[in-house]
């Protein structure tokens, strides 16, 4: 069953059209469309942003190993995830299927969606977020979260052929963990805290 299908409630009044045009919040916050409501995040703290650049230089160093000239990670982007569920969405880190030489890219244009989230981002966030971008056929979709006690949690999703995401699990060498994705790729969860 479709992401659409599952609504409980009416989608809001704003578009895809309406995100792409709209001015974004001046102190580094983020502005996006969900089921056609606003949404605004404020800028993302230290940590997230520490996590945020480990992960973007690991998947950066992965794709350069493979010879991928064909993969783009890139930090921030705006992903058009489609007009019908009237969402639009900044994924931490993404890998682009193509250059990125536009502001905003269609979900078709991903291959990878890298969300870390920050204890702001509420349960129903997280899933409809997650919902959005299996609806959008995105193939790879990597959560990271900051968990009690200080202890990271990883998870590499892979789009599943009957819907839906999947986890797939890591591999284990040393310290390192090696996430499914596109391109194989290893980090050490300890490079992802200050």
């Amino acid at each position: 069953m479709s992401a659409v299908a599952d609504l409980q409630h009416p989608l809001g009044p704003h578009t895809v059209d309406e995100w792409r045009t709209a001015d974004r919040p001046d102190d580094g916050g983020r502005l996006e469309l969900i089921w056609g409501y606003w949404h605004v995040s404020p800028p993302p703290g230290g940590p997230h942003q520490y996590a945020t650049g480990a992960l973007y230089r690991a998947l950066w160093d992965a794709v350069k190993a493979a010879g991928r000239t064909d993969l783009y990670p890139v930090l921030g982007v705006g992903v058009e995830i489609t007009t019908a569920l009237r969402t639009a969405l900044i994924p931490d880190v993404a890998l682009l299927r193509r250059p990125p030489t536009a502001t905003s890219f269609p979900a078709e244009d991903l291959e990878l969606a890298v969300e870390v989230w920050s204890p702001g981002n509420t349960a129903a966030e997280r899933e409809t977020k997650v919902a959005a971008y299996a609806e959008a056929g995105i193939p790879f979709l990597w959560l990271l979260e900051f968990a009690r006690g200080g202890r990271v949690e990883l998870r590499a999703l892979q789009l599943h052929s009957a819907g839906g995401y999947r986890e797939r699990p890591h591999r284990t060498a040393g310290a390192e963990i090696e996430l499914a994705g596109p391109v194989p790729v290893r980090i050490a969860l300890a490079e992802l805290t200050p």
